[in-house]
């Protein structure tokens, strides 16, 4: 198997002051097929280079002082020239070792607490996967819906491996079942979790059961007032 992947990943600190860091990270990789360039701040995506439409996409809020890529789209490129030369130079100075493959772990949950014909997003994260990337797809109640789901760039951990996130906004519905599927090589056969909106109504019993204690309690009050200033007016 040809050596199909090589990441070049820069990390740096930044101390806003004596407690605080900050980790930025640019990661730049290619295949002998793809390319990747991305930029992130402390586990968040800032921007990645989109070498379809030859621009810089921004991942960040506009704000007040708009922030300017200028000249990070041509970095990418000569930085994708550089990795395909290192590529092809550590294929043949290794001779084309198998390549290695970790296949990824997943799990689903979802953005905010659930509540009944609420706006929600489920969330499948997959990660501890090598080499990217990673297929994701989401059905509802066994029909297909990926094509309402989102699917982030993959982005490294600490160990060598990396991690996607795919979002699928949904209404919840009760009985609803959803499954996010995962495809990788590293897998024999594909990964799927289910979610089901399973949400119980709060029993009014204990709610009953405490006014009526509460009236009760309030009525006795009353009760032993009335006797009390009857009693004195007597005497």
């Amino acid at each position: 198997m040809k050596l199909s992947l090589i990441f070049l990943t820069l990390t740096g600190l930044t101390c806003t002051n004596a407690q605080v860091q900050h980790v930025d990270i640019q990661l730049s990789g290619c295949t002998e097929s793809d390319k990747e360039t991305l930029w992130a701040n402390d586990g968040d995506e800032v921007a990645n280079a989109d070498f379809i439409k030859q621009a810089m996409v921004m991942k960040i809020p506009d704000f007040a002082d708009p922030f300017t890529e200028s000249g990070l789209y041509d970095l990418s490129v000569s930085e994708q020239a550089v990795c395909k030369h290192n590529l092809q130079t550590a294929a043949q100075a290794y001779k084309n070792p198998p390549e290695a493959v970790d296949p990824p772990q997943s799990s689903i949950y979802t953005k905010a607490d659930v509540q009944l014909d609420t706006e929600n997003t489920l969330i499948c994260h997959v990660t501890g996967f090598f080499p990217p990337p990673v297929a994701v797809t989401w059905t509802k109640n066994n029909l297909n819906v990926t094509d309402s789901s989102t699917l982030t760039r993959f982005y490294p951990n600490e160990d060598g491996t990396y991690n996607q996130f795919s979002h699928l906004r949904f209404t919840p519905q009760s009985g609803d079942i959803y499954s996010c599927t995962v495809q990788h090589k590293g897998l024999e056969t594909p990964n799927t979790k289910t979610w089901e909106v399973d949400v119980s109504v709060p029993s009014v019993g204990p709610s009953v059961f405490c006014g009526v204690g509460l009236a009760a309690g309030l009525l006795g009050v009353a009760t032993g007032t009335f006797f009390l200033i009857k009693g004195n007016q007597c005497n």
